[in-house]
């Protein structure tokens, strides 16, 4: 009988019975609900599921099938990637059924296992799944019989099944129906046990009375490996004799090429030869290390020691070696191979020569499960799907993974970022840096622009000293091969100071006084700036924004206004000069006459002390001379003249030629036009002098004008009367 079908003929007749889990139309049902399995045996556990065809209107099917102990996070780990089952386990699911088959089972196996199905509308978990107990068969005295050994274990066949034992190694002839054994125990043998026809699956050797009896334990009942590699089969044994110990290691299949029937060394077969290599160990230990593996190289070792007159030649089985071809590296191919363009169809294939046929898997960078498929295919691949990717194939032998392949997606740049550094306030004078870059392959080139201009084909635009003028809008292109497209817009607002601010004032004219008059102020800012009036050596300011009023202005008013102009980054200020003139167009006209009547004044003063020194040089004692004296300027004033003069009153009579609009006269002194007064009146004033001073228009008949610029003589009479 096969190992695997011994194993699964145990396990099968423990427990049988049918557990079903479900919820409407889904569910899952396990054959068993707990299965025993001998240590190193092989074991198989059987599911069955059901779904509903449709679900909302949409067909059902099913994308993935696993079976799993453990879980990481909320995520079941399948058991196939799972490192302590690498190659002992397989999965043989047919339409609705599933079992998962754990060859060399290990006591750490022993765990509750879980079916789970996922379709493409939701997953299915058996939660109350199927234990599985893994054990092994232990000799011990037993505790009710004395002088007996009993063979016990954690499953209990069904039935009564017979029991082989073995001493020292041999298979006694007897068997028997119970686990119990009688015999007379010598403190130098060991006892091992088996269920019969189960043979390959027996206990470890014990001893009964001491621990130095003659044993021996392998550390594995059966090893896998590849071919070309190493291997090491160990064991532990005991001699109750330890001296004279001679050990070697041999193999029951190449009992035809021993001498006498009798096991050889295999480091004298010649086909081991420089490939075998013994090595001991402490503790009675022994590693045979077989190199550069051979599939001939299947097959049972056997472990041999004597001492003295003892040996063992155990009929107990030995390490079991299983060489084989390992699943030669996968190889991965990509179709189309040429350039792959964005929106395209790629197809990835995994292949491999390996027996059993290998099992794929695809696999992107840091091990992201794509498919359990020998092709990927990525329908209408996008710029995400470049990366490398491998496979790996897999059987119950072994798993390799292929080189990896590139998958370069070649598309047109995406939308450009646009930044700006630094990201707050741009102030005049500072460095700004406008950087422009997209997502693109191969790699796009930049252009930047301001408004439709073109300034640079770099993807970064740099201001070493950004100023007012670089206010605008900007933006950058990207383009390959593939396509082009544009940023969007990003605007740079350059702040600044004010410039020194234009000062006017209006009217521009001469400024006179009870007029009105408005200063103006403007500078260039960014921000705007406010405006404030002052006058010059003034701390209070007259006025806040761009334009200052002042009516009914007064002289007071003329002086220095400066207006200062302000904004957050600084400010600056400029002044100007305010002048008022005093009085209308006719107080102008009024000061000039007040002014010649002054200067006549004077001239009058002069004459009349030129006359008086005179006529104290020409007159004589007791004469009283008779002079009269007259400036006669054209008929005008000839009309004016008096028609009696009397001899003690002398007149001056001055005529000045101005362009006055209206005709001014001034007389000087008590001018009697009315001569109708006493003599003594008369007397009283012969000492008083006249002066009649004409002054005419310059719209004059032009007669007169003629006759006054003839008249170019001035007569003066001057007469002093005596003093009494």
């Amino acid at each position: 009988m096969s190992l695997t079908a011994a194993a699964s003929g145990f396990v099968v007749f423990l427990l049988s019975v049918q557990v079903i889990q479900g919820k409407n139309d889904w569910e899952v049902t396990y054959n068993s609900t707990q299965i025993c399995a001998l240590k190193g045996s092989t074991v198989e556990i059987n599911c069955t599921f059901r779904y509903p065809s449709r679900v909302n209107g949409r067909n059902i099917t099913v994308d993935k099938t696993f079976w799993f102990t453990q879980m990481n996070g909320n995520v079941p780990v399948d058991l196939r990637t799972d490192s302590k089952y690498l190659g002992r386990v397989q999965y043989s699911c047919y339409e609705m059924s599933c079992t998962l088959r754990i060859t060399d089972l290990r006591e750490s196996d022993s765990s509750e296992y879980k079916f789970r199905f996922i379709t493409n509308c939701g997953s299915w978990t058996g939660w109350t799944g199927v234990t599985l107990n893994v054990t092994g068969l232990q000799v011990s005295r037993s505790e009710t019989k004395r002088g007996e050994l009993e063979c016990q274990s954690r499953c209990h066949p069904p039935g009564h099944p017979f029991y082989v034992w073995y001493k020292n190694g041999q298979k006694t002839p007897k068997e028997t129906y119970f686990s119990y054994y009688s015999d007379y125990f010598s403190y130098t043998e060991s006892y091992s046990c088996a269920v019969k026809e189960h043979e390959d699956f027996p206990s470890p050797s014990v001893c009964v009375n001491r621990q130095n009896c003659n044993r021996v334990t392998y550390s594995d009942r059966s090893v896998c490996a590849f071919k070309g590699s190493s291997v090491d089969i160990s064991c532990t044994y005991n001699s109750y004799n330890s001296y004279g110990i001679s050990t070697f290691w041999f193999s029951p299949e190449r009992h035809h090429h021993w001498w006498h029937s009798q096991p050889d060394d295999l480091r004298k077969d010649p086909q081991y030869t420089r490939r075998v290599h013994v090595i001991a160990g402490r503790a009675g230990r022994s590693t045979l290390r077989i190199t550069d593996l051979r599939e001939s190289d299947s097959a049972e070792y056997r472990f041999k020691f004597s001492a003295g007159s003892f040996e063992w030649t155990s009929s107990l089985p030995g390490t079991t070696l299983t060489v084989t071809d390992a699943p030669k590296p996968p190889s991965a191919s990509v179709s189309p191979s040429a350039e792959i363009v964005e929106g395209s169809s790629v197809t990835l294939t995994c292949s491999s020569d390996a027996n059993p046929a290998a099992k794929y898997t695809w696999y992107k960078e840091s091990r992201t499960l794509l498919t359990k498929d020998r092709q990927l295919v990525l329908s209408s691949v996008q710029s995400s799907d470049s990366g490398e990717y491998y496979c790996a194939a897999e059987n119950e032998l072994g798993r390799r993974t292929s080189e990896n392949v590139s998958i370069n997606v070649k598309y047109p740049p995406k939308p450009p970022s646009v930044s700006v550094s630094p990201s707050g306030e741009i102030v005049e004078g500072t460095s700004v840096n406008l950087s422009c870059s997209s997502d693109a392959n191969p790699a796009a080139t930049y252009t930047w622009y301001k408004e439709n201009q073109t300034l640079i084909q770099e993807d970064l635009y740099l201001f070493p000293f950004i100023g007012l003028e670089d206010t605008g809008i900007y933006y950058c292109k990207s383009e390959n091969e593939y396509g082009q497209i544009s940023s969007t817009s990003v605007h740079i607002n350059v702040l600044y100071p004010p410039k020194p601010p234009s000062v006017s004032v209006s009217p521009s004219a001469e400024i006179m006084e009870g007029s009105s008059v408005t200063l103006s102020c403007s500078s260039d800012a960014n921000p705007a700036a406010t405006y404030t009036w002052y006058k010059e050596n003034e701390d209070s300011p007259k006025a806040s924004g761009q334009n200052f009023s002042i009516t009914d202005i007064r002289a007071e008013h003329s002086g220095s206004y400066y207006c200062e102009a302000q904004n957050s980054r600084g400010r600056h200020n400029s002044t100007l000069h305010l002048t008022v003139v005093a009085g209308s167009m006719k107080s102008v006209a009024a000061g000039s006459i007040t002014a010649i009547f002054l200067a006549i004044i004077f001239l009058c003063a002069f004459l009349l002390i030129r006359r008086k020194r005179s006529s104290k040089q020409s007159a004589e004692p007791g004469e009283r001379p008779d002079h009269k004296a007259q400036l006669n300027m054209g008929s005008a004033a000839l009309q004016r003249k008096p028609a009696e003069e009397p001899d003690d009153l002398f007149y001056t009579s001055v005529s000045f030629s101005v362009n006055q609009e209206d005709p001014l006269y001034s007389n000087i002194g008590s001018a009697r036009p009315n001569r109708h007064i006493s003599e003594e009146e008369e007397e009283d004033e012969d000492g008083v002098e006249y002066t009649i001073v004409n002054v005419k228009s310059a719209r004059a008949p032009q007669e007169l004008r003629r006759q006054e610029e003839d008249s170019s003589a001035l007569y003066s009479t001057v007469t002093k009367k005596p003093s009494l």
